[in-house]
């Protein structure tokens, strides 16, 4: 089967499971960095069965496929990405409280979730106000801030292999480390997952979700395109702190920039492409080796074409 007629039959399934698809979508519209070409076809799967039959396929057509939250934690490269991306987003994004459990889709936004919470007067994912992913990406990754992580919180994940197979995991199984979990690498993709919470007084909630996004707004330069936090803790130390120290902070190369307020973030000053951030990252983690001996490894998914 030659390749226009692969991609025309993941587009088919996709009609068959009522799910939205476009053609030669262009990935900047669909990452927080804002660069990145067009991937061939991008589906939005609205149930777990769909997102199961989506994957299914694309292996059995021998198509490359990736998984896509909020796009908060990608760089795609500048030619764009030759296979499916599968957005797991709004269609499968529904939040529901009971008793002290909130339960998630995984293309929910962590925010909603966390308003979820406060609304309910649940106590505990105070933490993850402002970390601008969905719940998939966050317990794929094991988000955390500010003293909190998904681990300390999450009780039970849903998800489904490209045969369909529905399984939940919880506790020890969820094999959370830092900045990774069972799922990280792995062929099974999140549906969903519970928060396990504890009661408190709604304004106290309020209070400290405030604090913690003043925090955000004054150490990190929200005001501008970028991924996050673009490297990983090093043992001993910190990311932004290494590269402040390695004299880093303001470098640019072509339209990106290591963020003056925060050394750890490379944001897009507006023009970047995707090659300046990666230039930029290889430039960085350079430096930060011969300066110091630090060797930084990147949080952030690049991904290739």
């Amino acid at each position: 089967m030659i390749y226009s007629d692969k991609i025309k039959s993941i587009s088919l399934l996709a009609k068959d499971y009522g799910c939205r698809y476009y053609m030669d979508e262009p990935l900047s519209a669909h990452t927080t960095f804002r660069v990145g070409g067009k991937c061939d076809i991008m589906v939005c799967p609205n149930s777990a069965e769909s997102l199961a039959k989506l994957a299914k396929l694309a292996g059995e057509l021998e198509l490359k496929y990736f998984i896509l939250g909020n796009g908060s934690n990608a760089l795609f490269s500048d030619s764009g990405y030759r296979g499916v991306i599968i957005s797991v987003g709004e269609d499968m994004s529904q939040v529901s409280v009971s008793g002290g459990t909130v339960t998630a889709c995984a293309g929910a936004l962590l925010s909603k979730a966390c308003r979820a919470a406060l609304d309910a007067g649940l106590s505990g994912m105070e933490f993850a106000w402002g970390i601008p992913g969905t719940v998939g990406g966050a317990v794929y990754m094991n988000a955390g801030a500010y003293g909190g992580e998904m681990k300390d919180i999450v009780s039970s994940v849903t998800c489904v292999d490209k045969d369909g197979n529905l399984k939940t995991y919880g506790g020890e199984s969820l094999k959370f480390d830092y900045r990774r979990s069972r799922f990280t690498g792995s062929d099974e993709m999140i549906v969903g997952a519970s928060f396990e919470l504890t009661p408190g007084d709604p304004d106290e909630i309020r209070s400290k979700m405030d604090e913690l996004m003043a925090r955000r707004k004054s150490r990190q330069p929200l005001e501008y395109p970028s991924a996050g936090s673009t490297f990983k803790r090093p043992e001993g130390s910190y990311a932004g702190l290494v590269i402040e120290n390695s004299g880093l902070k303001g470098c640019t190369v072509g339209g990106a920039q290591v963020s003056e307020k925060h050394a750890n973030f490379i944001i897009n000053r507006g023009g970047a492409t995707a090659s300046d951030i990666l230039e930029l990252i290889k430039k960085v983690r350079r430096e930060v080796k011969e300066k110091t001996g630090y060797s930084l490894e990147c949080e952030i998914k690049i991904v290739d074409e």
